[in-house]
């Protein structure tokens, strides 16, 4: 097996000013009096590195701010590290916050068409899939509206139907399983389990670690924007639950 996701040294320094302002006034004025504002150095990633071998489900823990969503915006090329470098082989869908990549203006139908141009599909092969992901998605009544009339869950549903129909070799989840009701969160964790058997690529984020000891062949913890301990599923959530997620 060969490794499609590969990343060396990544570290990630955002800056941010130090002062809030409450118009643009306030700002303007402090200034002509004290020049530019101070920035405050945040270190979102600390020097990570790791890799993923094909076919592999790989979980990533780790309390609210580790840096679990930076790191997978990286990953998806949404964002660059500051230094460091990843490398991705295969083609790859991040499902990261709810609806990202969708047009609010445009309805349901219309996004899963430009969601699959981008992806590589073609027109043909779109409208060959396009029934079956409104019908996964449960969105048969609403396909033709505007998306920002859909709901947090409708957004999650159609994201998820649309990706997987598009059958990448690599697929990022944040969270995604656990938005929506019972029966589509079931029906969304049997899919994963099915693309799991075509020997695809997963990395998973969540929250909730009886998902990720039942998804996952290994997991990896990173808290305060550090890998602390990758390795055997178990052994890590129990390091995480020490750290207190």
């Amino acid at each position: 097996m060969s490794t499609v996701v590969e990343a060396k040294n990544v570290t990630k320094i955002f800056k941010r000013h130090t002062k809030k302002y409450f118009s643009i006034k306030s700002a303007f004025i402090d200034f002509l009096k004290h020049g530019r504002p101070e920035k405050e150095v945040v270190k979102a990633l600390d020097n990570i590195s790791f890799d993923v071998i094909s076919g592999s489900t790989l979980g990533i823990i780790g309390r609210n701010g580790a840096g679990k969503s930076t790191l997978l915006k990286i990953i998806s090329g949404i964002i660059k590290p500051t230094y460091g470098s990843i490398k991705v082989k295969g083609s790859l869908v991040p499902l990261l916050e709810l609806g990202t990549g969708f047009h609010p203006e445009l309805t349901g139908r219309e996004n899963i068409i430009i969601s699959g141009l981008i992806l590589g599909l073609s027109k043909k092969e779109i409208y060959k899939k396009i029934d079956e992901i409104i019908e996964f998605a449960e969105l048969k009544e609403v396909i033709d509206e505007p998306v920002r009339t859909y709901s947090s869950g409708m957004y999650s549903r159609l994201a998820f139907s649309t990706a997987f129909s598009i059958n990448p070799d690599i697929v990022i989840l944040d969270e995604i399983l656990s938005v929506g009701d019972i029966a589509f969160m079931k029906k969304s964790k049997e899919r994963v389990k099915e693309f799991k058997r075509k020997n695809k690529t997963i990395l998973f984020v969540s929250h909730d670690l009886n998902s990720i000891k039942e998804m996952c062949d290994e997991a990896i913890l990173i808290d305060s924007g550090r890998l602390i301990q990758r390795g055997e599923v178990n052994k890590v959530i129990d390091l995480c639950s020490s750290i207190v997620v």
